[in-house]
């Protein structure tokens, strides 16, 4: 958690961005969590009555300050998908919580904010054709079973092939690297791919889920990317979908390293790619 404001925070400091590129989200409404996650689930978050063992598999202690968070959260990536359809790329300093499932959470996830937001701009009207672009460590399993039947939504997950979780759901494209992946293959691999998809899919946007638990030093990741190799496939992917023209709405995911600045810097290094390729 301790994450979150450190990134704000050293962006503010080194003037990166200004108190006027912050928005702060309210809650999102009822309606719009309706809209991609069980009505029964739902309730139980609000009411706090998970069972015991739907509690132990998202990894939190189910508190009313917990549910919160993550209603504000998830509208924290509605409203940056909305300011990316206006201006080309909005960004959520949390979010990515692509273990969560329609009827369950797991994996310190209850929401899945990529497919409340891509749900948001579909009913909307805002968009057509979604494409996700998930470079977490980890599968995005929940964000995968949620969209598997919306044609509207195309999910790309790249990931650790051994990690987290074991069992893993169908993407619409899955590419699952080997242990002690380095950065030469992996951005070789993700440039192999990336063009091919957006000309295939051809969507009018993008959510991008940049998480840094990719990198050699993260705890629960078993990749080797150096902090430049998280860098420059960030910088690939905003550049292309800029080049592209695709709006570009960014959540950052997972990041385990043991030490906070290896953490913290990485996530900076998107927010200073997306100012530096779009302002």
């Amino acid at each position: 958690m301790l994450k979150y404001d450190l990134i704000a925070e050293q962006l503010l400091y080194e003037g990166t961005i200004t108190e006027s590129n912050l928005f702060s989200p309210s809650r999102i409404s009822q309606t719009d969590l309706l809209r991609s996650h069980n009505s029964e689930y739902v309730h139980a978050l609000n009411t706090l009555s998970l069972s015991a063992s739907e509690i132990r598999k998202t990894g939190f202690a189910l508190t009313q300050e917990l549910v919160l968070r993550e209603e504000i959260i998830m509208q924290g990536t509605i409203e940056a998908a909305l300011y990316a359809a206006e201006f080309g790329i909005g960004m959520n300093i949390a979010g990515g919580t692509h273990h969560a499932y329609k009827e369950h959470g797991e994996g310190f996830c209850l929401y899945n904010d990529i497919v409340l937001a891509a749900d948001y701009l579909l009913a909307h009207a805002v968009t057509k054709q979604v494409l996700v672009v998930d470079l977490d460590v980890h599968q995005g399993n929940g964000t995968a079973k949620m969209a598997e039947e919306n044609q509207a939504i195309f999910t790309f997950s790249m990931h650790g092939a051994t990690n987290y979780p074991a069992h893993k759901e169908q993407s619409d494209l899955d590419i699952a690297l080997p242990d002690e992946t380095t950065d030469a293959v992996y951005i070789k691999i993700l440039r192999e791919t990336l063009p091919k998809l957006i000309d295939e899919v051809k969507p009018d946007h993008i959510f991008f889920l940049s998480g840094v638990d990719v990198l050699k030093t993260d705890r629960l990741g078993k990749l080797s990317l150096t902090r430049e190799g998280c860098k420059e496939r960030d910088r690939y992917v905003i550049n292309l979908c800029k080049q592209n023209g695709i709006p570009l709405t960014i959540s950052l995911g997972g990041g385990y390293s043991e030490s906070i600045i290896d953490i913290v810097e990485a996530h900076c290094n998107t927010f200073r790619l997306a100012q530096e390729l779009y302002y």
